[in-house]
């Protein structure tokens, strides 16, 4: 039996790590993305989302402008707004959104098909190039946040929309004969439609989600029908090359072994597939999933959780190339990454997933957005510098400082979406059981055979390992708590916690299965959790060439990484020796860290001339102190150089 996220309405975080970062949500970044998407952000690109929506709904005239998928500016606001409220009403907010959702109902054509791209600029051309339109991604995350908003409020004007949307996508694609036997360019539409099977009980959107999985890349490719099409204009230019791996259809799902093609879709499409796996049983669907999770994880992914090497077409590449001062490693990648990650953990209770989701979520989700909520990476480099990210050359893509907003801005309301949702990362249950799978700090209660139990965590956790639970009405007849063991944890232990809040010296019976600690409970009880996690230099598998002969450092899930602003310029020249020791320190910097500090040396350079390129001259060295801040904080204190992987000093 799958486990399920507990409702966000019923979970209350109070945490001194993410408080900051889920409230910043609410307070700063939905405010400032509503001002971006109605173009009033002062020297950044225009969105245009919202003024789209109204020259289609006819309440302004206007040209379409942005790009294809402009329209999910507007609908991942919409979605962050939806899980927002159902953690804490706000009327205002609210009567905002709801009058956004008049103009998407007003936007709506007859027939119930919505996108403001076709309604407005080529009508007849509906369909008609799915691999570049985006029209059924656009309309996935309308239908993800139409469930969110009406989740979060219990209004259905949204869901009714992307209702009569769906309808009309069941009518016009499938196998049988008069129906259009393509499939999504950019997938996103089988999550839109799997939400809407879950919160209405309609199998058929269900069915129409596992056509859109089973269709692909079986036979011809659709793809290049269209583009060869006699008369095909081309919305992208970069298709003119097309290849059916960058979406995922050049194999049956069922038989793709390893990552491949851009990795936003990739993640989306995965996702897709855990849950259809899931929900129709289908063992060849979720024997294609592990095997390429463990492709991505164990081959493709970044020490920080990010995903897609090359800074073309944003994709995943072959195994083990993972350099680090020109990978795109999209933040949107990460996010979808924690969604497959979540998806295949409370599938298959196996607490591997969750330690690579608190990697992403710990690191590159974070990286992604400014500690003030208004600006943002696109990509995350583990190599930044500055002056060598110039326009037109194979570092274009890598910025050495967050953004404002972007032409194609899908990743800032993509991290808010997220982090306004954090809740349902915490916990999955299953009306027996109860597993922990981030520590956070919350309060929230949950159903446990028809007996509401009360829970609460409390932890100061990345910082402190150690986290107390306590629960409260443990039903009679027992249940299970199952502790995720990170990866990272030494030592991890679970005792019993007294009347005078101590924790005594015994614990309750541990069972380790697939990487948690299970408890069986047949009462309240209140328990400490603790494990080590020090600060350490790790290497990565000599195949990673970009890392060979490199070290980084990393404590419990956060990975760290040098910057300037610490250590001065050129972090190229420093050597680093593993066996030094690390001095772990609380600072007030970034809202409260643990930095790290350490001995390194660096080459000197002193005895070069600055008009002499190459030489004879022979290594010096100087001694230097190095300080490490967590990567997810880099570019807060301006523009500097960042380097996460150190070379190693070696004793010869």
């Amino acid at each position: 039996m799958k486990l399920h996220p507990v409702d966000l309405k019923k979970i209350h975080i109070n945490d001194p790590f993410w408080s900051k970062h889920v409230s910043l949500v609410k307070e700063a970044v939905i405010p400032y993305q509503w001002d971006a998407i109605n173009d009033r952000i002062k020297d950044a690109e225009p969105s245009h989302s919202l003024m789209n929506f109204k020259i289609a709904a006819g309440l302004c005239e206007g040209e379409f402008y942005g790009a294809v998928f402009q329209d999910t500016d507007v609908a991942k606001w919409l979605e962050a707004v939806g899980f927002a409220l159902a953690a804490q009403p706000d009327g205002e907010l609210e009567r905002t959104a709801d009058q956004v959702i008049d103009i998407i109902a007003k936007a709506q054509c007859p027939d119930g098909y919505l996108n403001t791209y076709f309604t407005i600029r080529e009508p007849e051309k509906r369909w008609s190039d799915l691999c570049e339109g985006h029209e059924l991604y656009t309309a996935g995350h309308m239908m993800e946040a139409a469930v969110a908003y009406y989740m979060g409020t219990g209004k259905r004007k949204f869901l009714d929309v992307v209702l009569r949307f769906a309808d009309l996508i069941c009518d016009t694609f499938g196998f049988e004969d008069g129906k259009i036997h393509g499939y999504p360019g950019h997938q996103e539409v089988e999550l839109g439609l799997i939400k809407l099977y879950q919160v209405t009980g309609e199998s058929r959107y269900l069915e129409q989600a596992k056509y859109f999985i089973d269709a692909r890349g079986v036979g011809e490719n659709y793809f290049l029908k269209e583009l060869n099409r006699p008369g095909f204009r081309y919305i992208f230019p970069e298709f003119k090359d097309y290849e059916p791996i960058y979406s995922q259809s050049h194999l049956p799902v069922r038989e793709q072994k390893t990552a491949e093609g851009h990795a936003v879709r990739a993640m989306y499409m995965y996702s897709a597939m855990a849950d259809l796996a899931e929900a129709c049983g289908d063992d060849s669907l979720m024997e294609a999933c592990r095997t390429l999770w463990d492709n991505m994880t164990q081959k493709r992914m970044y020490i920080t959780g990010s995903i897609g090497s090359s800074g073309i077409l944003e994709r995943f590449t072959t195994d083990y190339d993972l350099p680090n001062d020109c990978n795109y490693s999209e933040s949107c990648a990460s996010i979808g990454m924690a969604m497959f990650g979540q998806r295949m953990g409370n599938i298959t209770r196996e607490a591997k997933y969750y330690d690579v989701v608190e990697r992403a979520l710990y690191n590159t989700v974070l990286a992604g957005i400014a500690l003030d909520g208004k600006s943002f990476f696109y990509v995350n480099p583990l190599e930044v510098w500055p002056d060598n990210c110039l326009p037109r050359t194979s570092k274009e893509h890598v910025k050495p400082i967050r953004q404002k907003w972007f032409g194609v801005s899908c990743c800032p309301p993509n991290i808010a979406r997220t982090l306004a949702s954090m809740g349902q990362y915490i916990y999955g249950v299953d009306g027996e059981s109860i597993y922990v799978n981030l520590f956070i700090s919350n309060e929230t209660t949950v159903d446990m055979g028809g007996r509401e139990v009360s829970m609460t965590m409390e932890t100061r956790f990345p910082w402190k390992m150690e986290v107390d639970i306590t629960l409260r009405g443990v039903p009679e007849s027992g249940m299970k708590l199952a502790v995720r063991i990170p990866d990272y944890a030494g030592n991890f232990a679970v005792r019993y916690v007294g009347d005078g809040g101590q924790a005594d010296g015994y614990g309750p019976a541990l069972v380790r299965e697939k990487g948690y600690g299970i408890i069986s409970l047949t009462g309240d009880v209140c328990l400490h959790v603790t494990w080590d996690a020090p600060a350490r230099f790790v290497h990565s598998n000599p195949l990673v060439r970009a890392d060979s002969g490199k070290v980084a450092l990393v404590r419990g899930p956060i990975v760290y990484c040098l910057e300037e602003a610490d250590n001065g310029s050129n972090l190229a020249a420093v050597y680093v020796d593993p066996g030094t020791p690390v001095t772990e320190e609380e600072k007030d910097l970034f809202g409260g860290i643990i930095g790290l500090s350490f001995a390194g040396k660096k080459i000197s350079g002193r005895e070069w001339g600055g008009d002499e390129l190459y030489g004879l001259h022979p290594v010096t060295w100087e001694d230097v102190k190095l300080k490490a801040v967590p990567y997810a904080c880099w570019n807060n204190r301006g523009v500097g150089e960042m380097v996460v992987w150190m070379k190693e000093l070696f004793k010869m």
